[in-house]
This record gives structure tokens, C-alpha cells and sequence, in this order.
């Protein structure tokens, strides 16, 4: 698979090494059976890479026997999350390398590798709760209409825009889309989202244009490779294969830098947008949560606390006390979170 991660090709250890092979079949595992995304595949990698050279060297750099599994316990991960403490990092990050930890734990204990997940009874480092990033209505239209549509590629990335904002699926789900999951005379797209669950989720007339407009010129773009354009894929790279999320990126990065003003937006913020837009605009939450692809309703109701503008606008309408300010205040800028700072990637949702 495209990335840092290769089925295969685990680099955080001899293959030699227990650990080390273990963590190898949980990403394949992760992979085949659990439809992970390639960023969820890095950053795991990533997490447990380390946390095998935590357990395989000493502080001071020099190496060490690898314990036995049934030797780490909960002691061994609260001290590899005091080591991070050590080295500055964030409690974001540390929760985060405990939770690849954790999962990985409950795989060898499934597989019966170890009887008990040590992982399960340390607590995560309590983290700030952060509002999701997105864009205004005016920024999310000038993001959308940033690319040059008078060439093959500006088509392309225009549809990419358009369907990201339109429906708030997510950048994996994006990019593995066949040209069979489209239904444009219906304006619906069938999605295989996390765990390999499908929904259908439906866009506008304006991603409808976008998308019958690449979809025309969308054998250009592979032509232009040495490779043979991908069958399936419905968005193509300048080689002909299938997009990565990595290339997705970089393609909205692109864009952003096309606008006026500096921002910091990736394709996550568009799915934030999304959901922000629609709530704002009285859609109803479980029908957000059933496009967003969100198991827990929970998980789609911190969009209920974002837009604070759409709250003060509500309040200044309707309360008789709040109608004779109102015009003393001035009006609101209309921008959201990620239009006036860079908040950090978050991961995929």
C-alpha cells in the first residue's frame, strides 16, 4: 500500500524480534481486516515503533533485551509515558500513542499472545478540550472555486473540493472511491467507511457540475503517466493510479495557497465545515451523524458547541434586551476557527 507503512516491511525492529513480528501481523491486521486508512496505518506504526525502542534501548541509547510480552504491564507503559512527559511532548500525543498501545494490546490478547491488556488500567493523560477548525461560508465557497477549471488537473481538484465539502466524507474514503460507487443522476455516493461499513451519502447540484465535469476529461489526466490509467479509481493522479490521502493533501494545500489569505487547512477541515454549515443551516443531528458516518451520536454533537457566531446571531434576533445592542456591536466577521489561526492536524475521524 502507499505510505510510510508496507505490508511487510516493518522497520521498527529484526524481524527476528517478538515484538517486532507481532506488531507487523497487527498492521496487517489493521489493514486487511479493519479497512484502516494509511493515516491511521502511519501513525501506528509510528507509536509502536517507538514504543519497541523504548523497551529495546535505555535512556541513554544503548540496547537492551527485548522483555517477554508477558512482562510489559501497566508500569512499563506508564513509564514510556513518562519518558514522553520527559521529552515535551503533548499530552495529545502521548494519549494518542496510549491508545495505539492499548489497541494493540486487546490484538495480542485476542490472539492469545498474552492473557491480560496491561494497557487497559492506565488513564489517559487528561486533555483541553478543542473546538473542530472550519471555514466560514465565504472561505469555504472562495476554497472550492480556488482551482483553475480551464485544465484537466484544476477539474479534478475542483470535484475533490466540492464532494469533500458537500458530503464531509472523510479524505480515505475519498480517495478509495471506483467509479461504481457513483450514482450522478441521483446525486448519491456510496462510501465504505471505517470497520468497512457502508452508507450512501448524497451531494449537491454544485459537486454534481464539478464531478461530470472531470469525469469527461478524467482519462486525460492518466494518459499523461507511463503507468495505465486505473480502471476504477475515480480520481487519478498524474501518473493514472489512484490518489493517496497523502496527495490529497498536498492538492487542498495547493489550493489554500491560491486564496488571499494564509491559512492552515487540510481535508478534515472541510468535513468539519460541513457538518458546522449544516447544523448551522437546522439540519437535524442524527442525519448528520448518519452522513458523517459517526457509530456514536456523541461523536457528531461536538459540532452543537462550534459555532458560537451562529448562537450569538440567534440570541441577538430574538431577545427584546439584545436588539437595541446589537447594532452598536457591529456585525460579526463570519469566520470560523480556521479562518483566523493554524490549528494542528487532528486525526482522521
Amino acid at each position: 500500500m502507499p505510505g510510510s507503512w508496507s505490508h511487510g516491511r516493518f522497520r521498527g525492529g529484526k524481524m527476528t524480534s517478538q515484538l517486532a513480528r507481532w506488531i507487523e501481523k497487527y498492521l496487517s491486521y489493521l489493514h486487511y481486516q479493519r479497512n484502516a486508512s494509511e493515516h491511521t496505518l502511519r501513525n501506528y506504526e509510528s507509536d509502536l515503533r517507538q514504543f519497541l525502542g523504548y523497551l529495546t534501548h535505555t535512556p541513554e541509547g544503548a540496547e537492551r533485551p527485548e522483555p517477554p510480552l508477558e512482562q510489559i504491564d501497566n508500569l512499563t507503559i506508564r513509564e514510556f509515558l513518562g519518558r514522553l512527559r520527559q521529552r515535551g511532548n503533548r499530552k495529545s500525543s502521548a494519549a494518542r500513542k496510549l491508545a495505539a498501545i492499548r489497541s494493540f494490546m486487546k490484538y495480542l490478547t485476542v490472539e492469545g499472545a498474552i492473557q491480560s491488556n496491561p494497557a487497559k488500567i492506565v488513564a489517559s493523560p487528561r486533555l483541553e478540550k478543542r473546538l473542530p477548525d472550519f471555514l466560514s461560508l465565504d472561505m469555504a465557497a472562495a476554497l472550492v472555486e480556488a482551482p483553475d477549471t480551464s485544465t484537466a488537473l484544476g477539474k479534478r481538484d475542483r470535484a475533490i473540493l466540492e464532494l469533500l465539502y458537500g458530503t464531509g466524507i472523510r479524505a480515505a474514503e475519498l480517495v478509495g472511491l471506483d467509479l461504481g460507487d457513483l450514482e450522478p443522476a441521483q446525486r448519491l455516493v456510496r462510501v465504505l467507511g471505517k470497520g468497512r461499513k457502508e452508507r450512501i451519502v448524497p451531494f449537491g447540484i454544485k459537486a454534481e457540475e464539478a464531478l461530470g465535469d472531470y469525469l469527461r476529461i478524467r482519462r486525460e489526466i492518466g494518459k499523461q503517466g507511463r503507468d495505465r490509467p486505473d480502471q476504477e479509481a475515480v480520481f487519478l493522479n498524474v501518473r493514472g493510479g489512484r490518489l493517496t490521502t497523502r496527495s490529497l493533501g498536498n492538492i487542498v494545500n495547493r489550493c489554500v495557497g491560491l486564496l488571499a489569505q494564509r491559512l492552515r487547512v487540510h481535508p478534515h477541515t472541510l468535513r468539519h465545515t460541513f457538518a458546522t454549515h449544516m447544523l448551522d443551516a437546522g439540519a437535524d443531528l442524527r442525519a448528520i451523524q448518519e452522513m458523517l458516518g459517526h457509530e456514536s451520536l456523541s461523536t457528531t454533537q461536538k459540532y452543537t458547541h462550534v459555532s458560537t457566531e451562529q448562537l450569538v446571531r440567534v440570541y441577538r434576533a430574538a431577545h427584546p434586551h439584545a436588539k437595541a445592542a446589537s447594532g452598536k456591536r457591529g456585525t460579526d466577521s463570519g469566520q470560523g476557527s480556521a479562518g483566523s489561526s493554524e490549528p494542528e492536524l487532528p486525526p482522521e475521524e
